[in-house]
């Protein structure tokens, strides 16, 4: 069995700029992923809800397939990648990623217009099963790496 593990870390440093992969970060509750816009912006509202996004690398595969895109998955404007697990559709999961960063799923991340300005169909491919990703507020800061152990609490 193939453990979960971190595949990838991004982020954008102002409004629908452009992603930045990264292979190390520090995650906050002050300001969600460092560096990242929109974390930041998130950390500033009482509820954080859209502090740090998630994906599942199997939901990029198969949206990319279904729609014949051939793009990176930062493209789909989430911090993290996760690979070799399948979260629970549902509010309230906390994620462990790493030794100490903690997570709580806030809701569903639905994916936006700017996915059909990049492929055609890119929407609707990742609109069904939460295949969009995943909002999650920081519940306990760590220091991440790609490569680290995910795991469901």
């Amino acid at each position: 069995m193939t453990t979960a593990h971190l595949a990838g870390i991004a982020r954008h440093d102002r409004p629908k700029g452009p992603m930045e992969t990264i292979d190390r970060v520090a995650v906050t509750v002050a300001e969600g992923v460092h560096g990242d816009y929109r974390g930041a912006l998130a950390a500033t509202k009482p509820s954080r809800k859209r502090q740090v996004t998630l994906i599942e690398a199997e939901s990029v595969s198969a949206a990319m397939a279904e729609s014949g895109a051939v793009l990176d998955w930062s493209d789909c404007r989430r911090n993290l990648l996760l690979r070799g697990i399948r979260l629970p559709r549902a509010e309230g999961t906390r994620v462990r990623v790493g030794d100490s960063l903690v997570l709580e799923i806030t809701c569903e991340c639905d994916p936006c217009e700017r996915m059909d300005e990049l492929h055609s169909g890119l929407r609707a491919a990742l609109t069904p099963d939460w295949r969009g990703g995943f909002c999650a507020r920081v519940i306990d800061d760590g220091e991440i790496a790609v490569g680290d152990t995910v795991r469901i609490l």
